[in-house]
């Protein structure tokens, strides 16, 4: 278990470098990665999100703890970050809950859990805190997302 808290700390130091590359070494090449905006990621997907997170990102800052291993397998931890929504200008705070699963030394599934309606208050403002907790409102935010990683993709 002391692996795999190396592990989590060298991928959350990283996220707090903005080190994309830093932090998908601690991923296995078939990676499966799910949160509430990008959805269920696989592999290349996954990599190309957080290199599009941290090349985008604005008035970053991380804070990561309350790391808790369930067994060899699992380990939970919490983090939170702060950064200003590059498409509105707004500061979003948004506090997740990862869970994620080991195997050979490396991070093979990694979901992170939070509110999309409190992150959508936050990030668009009054028509995300008017509309975030609607699943067509939801849709919309996740459909953008993932067109957002595709071009990144393309154009990378």
């Amino acid at each position: 278990m002391a692996n795999n808290e190396e592990l989590i700390n060298k991928f959350y130091t990283a996220f707090n470098k903005l080190d994309a590359a830093g932090m998908n070494s601690c991923y296995s090449d078939d990676i499966v990665f799910f949160d509430p905006v990008f959805g269920l990621l696989r592999g290349n997907e996954a990599r190309s999100m957080w290199a599009m997170l941290c090349k985008n990102a604005k008035d970053f800052s991380l804070n990561y703890g309350n790391i808790i291993h369930l067994d060899e397998e699992f380990s939970t931890c919490d983090w939170v970050a702060t950064y200003t929504f590059s498409k509105t200008g707004k500061k979003v705070i948004n506090k997740v809950r990862a869970n994620m699963k080991f195997a050979e030394g490396k991070i093979i599934e990694h979901s992170d859990a939070f509110s999309l309606h409190k992150w959508s208050a936050q990030a668009l403002g009054f028509s995300g805190w008017l509309l975030g907790w609607n699943k067509f409102f939801q849709n919309k935010i996740k459909n953008g997302a993932k067109k957002n990683l595709l071009k990144y993709m393309q154009q990378a």
